[in-house]
């Protein structure tokens, strides 16, 4: 049995552990003495972007959303619910799909080990019969179809239409109602067995909790195999977006709008080096582009032409990445005309020292403050397997921060080929009034 390594950060006096069973899953604990609430999570490297995989040199493409139908079947079993056994022991469940993972949670104040318990024996015992799968298809093409109504959803989603040409992010991760039409139980099974393994999956926990207990229900619930997961199918995505411009009409009252940057995958060249560091610049960049004590915020404020809406992310995953602004406003237009100009300005003038200083003070502050959650600390210790990094990673990156290393992002991730902007707009007749 491999022994608990600690991961101890001097800066926020804090300690987690890490180890692999003896089943072979990687295990992480984050004890936080005094906290009430312990936080876990059972997730897998399986989410929306696997619908095509490699295995013994042949290729496999799946219906488009079978991640996250396997995920709300894995819930149900032969005799009862899973959320059923949580009611009995007070904890509050979820689970969720990403477009690289499928993550199951749990936060609890009292019967943890139970709880875990639970977490841990319904994520390993799949049950799908043609009924319960026939039965979920309605429930997964209800909730699609309210996805198509949803004016925020659909500004993000045709985002990703207008910038990715082959790479299935640009593929809602419920699918559509025509691919969940071909999900049967054979293909749910195929797909447990190949990504739901402990070679495939993690546990990570945080709160009150120890490593003893963590160790007792391991040995207990872990079922061993030497399963490998399958590798991803490449994919060549082109470096200019598909279309710069998508727009749908909806019923809002205000515009909505999302404008993206897709960064090119094919070159590090402008990149730092270390991949925590190239996290800690763009996440200094977002504050610098549209944190609320940016310039181009209160510029755009004082102008009207935003609200508290208004953000300024960067995303990445498995061959793709991406920078995203966005909000509510009356011109659309002008908001992006504003934030290409101050992308411009600052990438011919250079970034002022002051502003990155105060952005690299903010963002240190927030990530001190994560730690105060039994949620956080658990999901920065899933970010950190998922990327294979130290949790701790990036906050010390952030700390050490040079301002050339923003600079450098901002060179080289924001081009004009690589640019598009989606709208929402108000669903009117030609007289003016909503239909």
């Amino acid at each position: 049995m491999c022994k608990w390594q600690a991961v101890s950060n001097a800066r926020l006096g804090e300690t987690y552990y890490h180890r692999r069973h003896s089943s072979g899953l990687p295990l992480y604990v984050w004890p936080k003495e005094g906290f009430r609430t312990t936080y876990a999570v059972f997730l897998t490297k399986y989410g929306a972007i696997d619908n095509a995989f490699v295995e013994n040199g042949e290729t496999t493409v799946l219906p488009a959303g079978i991640a996250h139908y396997l995920e709300h079947k894995l819930f149900e079993n032969e005799e009862c619910d899973a959320f059923d056994r949580y009611a009995e022991t007070g904890a509050n469940a979820n689970a969720y799909t990403s477009f690289d993972h499928t993550a199951y949670l749990f936060s609890c104040t009292q019967n943890t080990d139970e709880s875990l318990g639970v977490l841990l024996d319904f994520v390993q015992a799949p049950y799908f019969t043609a009924q319960t799968v026939e039965k979920e298809r309605g429930i997964i093409g209800q909730e699609i179809r309210m996805g198509e109504d949803s004016p925020s959803r659909q500004v993000f989603c045709n985002l990703m239409k207008a910038l990715y040409h082959h790479h299935p992010v640009s593929i809602d991760i419920a699918g559509t109602v025509d691919s969940i039409a071909e999900i049967t139980p054979e293909l749910l099974y195929r797909c447990y067995e190949r990504f739901y393994h402990v070679n495939n999956m993690a546990l990570a926990v945080a709160g009150d909790i120890s490593l003893e207990q963590v160790d007792r229900l391991a040995d207990a619930w872990l079922k061993p195999t030497d399963k490998t997961a399958p590798v991803r199918a490449a994919v060549d995505e082109p470096t200019a977006c598909v279309q710069p411009y998508i727009e749908e009409k909806m019923e809002v009252a205000t515009p909505l709008f999302n404008l993206g940057y897709k960064v090119p995958m094919n070159t590090s060249e402008g990149l730092p080096d270390e991949p925590a560091r190239g996290v800690a610049a763009a996440a200094v960049l977002e504050e610098i582009l549209g944190g609320h004590a940016s310039p181009l915020y209160a510029q755009l404020m004082e102008e009207g032409l935003i609200n508290a809406s208004f953000d300024v992310s960067y995303w990445t995953g498995p061959g793709f990445a991406c920078w995203m602004m966005g909000g509510e406003s009356d011109d659309p237009q002008a908001v992006c005309a504003a934030f290409k100009a101050e992308v411009a300005r600052l990438q011919r003038e250079g970034i002022d020292p002051d502003v990155f200083e105060e952005s690299r003070n903010a963002v240190y502050g927030r990530m001190i403050s994560q730690t105060d959650s039994a949620e956080n600390c658990g999901d920065l210790l899933v970010d950190g397997w998922l990327c294979g990094r130290d949790a701790f990673s990036i906050l010390d990156e952030v700390a050490t921060l040079d301002i050339q290393s923003v600079y450098d992002r901002l060179r080289h991730d924001f081009d004009e080929r690589t640019c598009a902007l989606s709208c929402v707009i108000p669903n009117q007749t030609e007289e003016g009034v909503s239909r």
